[in-house]
């Protein structure tokens, strides 16, 4: 794998304050943070295979979270971009598809391990609240990245018995 989620993360790479309410405004808002990423070779067909693979399935996983990926070419290594909105952003027609966090991944097609492997690591750090009340209530982008460290510190800590 890539290494731990915190070690993908940047400043740069990381909106505290999404304003757009919509889907796709929000999506665009928070991909812009990929343009000048070095490792995604073409921002525009990146976005567009994100936004192609959006439309076939909600990427919404609840806990108004959601993973919005795209496996494509026009990226060459892992590429990671956060979004945070103090408001609900509608992914779809129920509840459950409201977000406030976004996590938004770029990966290359050739490498579908560290890819699940990526997606893998968010979900089991984003299905605790203590984590994504952390995420949440986060200052700064740098707060932020220290919260998902302190994240993947507690998963990886041994339980005792």
């Amino acid at each position: 794998m890539a290494g731990k989620i915190s070690s993908l993360l940047s400043p740069s790479r990381i909106a505290l304050d999404v304003k757009s309410t919509q889907r796709t405004a929000a999506l665009h808002e928070v991909a812009k943070l990929l343009a000048d990423h070095p490792a995604v070779t073409n921002f525009d067909g990146f976005y567009r295979e994100l936004l192609a693979r959006d439309r076939l399935e909600t990427t919404c996983i609840g806990h108004a979270v959601s993973l919005p990926h795209a496996r494509t070419e026009h990226v060459k290594s892992i590429a990671l971009a956060v979004g945070r909105s103090d408001t609900f952003i509608r992914c779809g027609e129920s509840a459950d598809e409201q977000v406030r966090l976004i996590f938004m991944l770029g990966t290359p097609k050739t490498n579908p391990a560290d890819y699940l492997a990526i997606v893998s690591a968010l979900c089991k750090l984003l299905k605790h609240e203590v984590n994504r009340t952390a995420f949440l209530t986060a200052g700064t982008p740098e707060e932020f990245i220290a919260a998902v460290a302190a994240a993947e510190e507690r998963l990886l800590a041994p339980t005792s018995v």
